[in-house]
C-alpha cells in the first residue's frame, strides 16, 4: 500500500522494515518538503519582514493549523511544537503538575508505560513527595475502565497513559477513563505517540486535557514533536526554557513580559523544517486515510499472528491486541540474537525493553522482539519472515 512513495523501499527493495514503532520510513513528500526549505526558501520563522521569512512564517504557523484540524483541537494555540514526544510528556510533568501538585497526591501509570511517562513521574515523587501507583492489568494485560476504578480514590489528581503501548500494543479506552477522570476532578494525560500515526485521534472526543506525540513516528522526520492541551491549562504552563521569540519585553532591571501561547512555550529557533515536513505528511496522511491505514494495518497484523501462531517454537505474547505491535521471541533464544539473525535476511525488527524497564513485572522476562507494522508493509514480507524463522534451527551457525 503506497510503497512507491518511500524512496528507501524503491532504492533498496530487499529491505524489510518491521520497527516502525521506533521511527517510520519517510515518503518524498517528506523529503522533498526538506529540500525545499533548505534550497528555495531557508529564513528564521517570526523573526523577518522579507519575502523568505513570511512565506516560512505561513508554512509553520500553516503547520500548527494542520495538526489542530488533524486531531480535531479547538484552536490553533493548543498546538506547541517540541523536540517529540519524551520532551512533550516532560513539559507536561514539570510546566504544569509540578506546580500544582502536592504531598500524598496520587499519579496514575501502568506497568507498560514508556519511560517518558514514568520517569518524569519518578522525579516528581522524589521532589515533592507525590506517590505514583500503578493501574493493574488484566490478564491480556490490558487496561480496563473497572481496574482503573478500582485504585481512584480522593488522593488521585492525574491518570497519565498511553493511548497505544509500544509492547503490549493494547489500545487503552481512553474515552471512558477521561470521563471517569473528569467526573472526579482528575487530570488526564495521554502518550498517544503509537497512536496518532494509525489511527483517528478526535481530542475533543477524548476529552483528554495534555496529549503528546512525535513527528518520526508518523512518517515524518526526527527532531518535532506536539504538546496539546487544552487553552485554559496550557496557558498556566510554565515555560521550561526561556529566550528568543517567546518574550514580548524585557529591560535592565528584570523586568520581562512573555508572550500568549503558544509562542512563549516555543522558545529559541524551532526545528523548521522539521515543522514543515510535519506539515506535508498530515497532507499525505489525509490523502490515503486514517481509517483505511487502521483497516489495512489491522487485517495484516491478523495475518501476521495467524502465521506466527502455527509456529510451535514461537511465545507470542500480545496475540489478541488489535493495534499494528506484536511481541515474540524464539524459545530459548535471546532476542537481540533473534534479531542479529533476522537483520542477516535484512528483515529489520526492534529487540530488547523497549524503553518499558517495568514491564518485565508483567510478562517476567527483560527483553522481547518487537514487530511493528505500517502500511507499507505486505503479506509478501510477512512470508518471508516466517521462512525465515522456520529456519531458525540454524540460528547459532549463522550470528556466530
Amino acid at each position: 500500500m503506497h510503497r512507491e512513495d518511500f524512496p528507501i523501499l524503491n532504492d533498496n527493495n530487499n529491505l524489510v522494515y518491521f520497527d516502525n514503532g521506533a521511527t517510520t520510513l519517510k515518503p518524498k513528500c517528506v523529503i522533498d518538503s526538506i529540500v525545499d526549505y533548505n534550497s528555495k526558501y531557508t529564513s528564521n520563522a517570526h523573526r523577518g519582514d522579507y519575502k523568505n521569512s513570511l512565506t516560512v512564517d505561513n508554512l509553520y504557523e500553516g503547520t500548527r493549523k494542520k495538526v489542530m484540524q488533524f486531531i480535531n483541537a479547538k484552536e490553533v494555540s493548543e498546538i506547541v511544537f517540541t523536540s517529540g514526544t519524551t520532551d512533550s510528556l516532560n513539559r507536561i510533568v514539570f510546566g504544569y503538575f509540578k506546580n500544582i501538585l502536592h504531598k500524598d497526591d496520587e499519579v496514575l501509570i501502568t506497568l507498560s508505560e514508556h519511560a517518558s511517562n514514568v520517569l518524569p513521574w519518578f522525579v516528581l515523587q522524589e521532589e515533592l513527595g507525590i506517590k505514583v501507583k500503578y493501574i493493574p492489568l488484566n490478564e491480556n494485560n490490558e487496561v480496563t475502565l473497572e481496574n482503573v476504578k478500582s485504585v481512584i480514590n480522593e488522593n488521585t489528581k492525574v491518570i497519565s497513559l498511553a493511548h497505544i503501548t509500544n509492547v503490549i500494543g493494547d489500545t487503552r479506552p481512553i474515552k471512558e477513563i477521561s470521563k471517569l477522570a473528569h467526573e472526579n476532578n482528575i487530570y488526564m494525560v495521554v502518550d498517544a505517540a503509537q497512536s496518532v500515526p494509525h489511527i483517528k485521534v478526535n481530542v475533543q472526543e477524548l476529552d483528554v486535557d495534555f496529549m503528546a506525540f512525535s513527528a518520526h513516528k508518523m512518517y515524518s522526520t526526527t527532531g518535532v514533536g506536539v504538546l496539546y492541551g487544552k487553552f485554559d491549562l496550557l496557558d498556566k504552563m510554565k515555560p521550561l526554557t526561556y529566550g528568543g521569540g517567546m518574550n514580548a519585553i524585557f529591560t535592565k532591571d528584570g523586568y520581562y513580559e512573555l508572550r500568549e501561547i503558544p509562542t512563549r512555550l516555543e522558545a529559541g529557533t524551532q526545528n523548521i523544517e522539521g515543522v514543515l515536513a510535519l506539515g506535508s505528511v498530515i497532507d499525505y496522511l489525509n490523502s490515503i486515510g486514517m481509517d483505511n491505514i487502521y483497516k489495512y494495518e489491522h487485517n495484516l497484523r491478523k495475518y501476521l499472528i495467524d502465521e506466527l501462531s502455527k509456529l510451535d517454537f514461537i511465545d507470542l505474547y500480545n496475540k489478541d491486541n488489535d493495534s499494528a505491535i506484536v511481541a515474540f521471541n524464539i524459545k530459548g533464544v535471546f532476542s537481540q540474537d533473534t534479531a542479529v539473525y533476522l537483520d542477516k535476511y535484512n528483515i529489520c525488527v526492534r529487540a530488547g525493553n523497549h524503553c518499558a524497564k517495568i514491564l518485565n513485572n508483567v510478562f517476567h522476562i527483560n527483553n522481547t522482539c518487537r514487530i511493528s507494522l505500517s502500511f507499507y508493509n505486505t503479506k509478501e514480507e510477512i512470508d518471508l519472515l516466517i521462512n525465515v524463522l522456520k529456519n531458525s534451527k540454524n540460528i547459532w551457525q549463522e550470528i556466530l
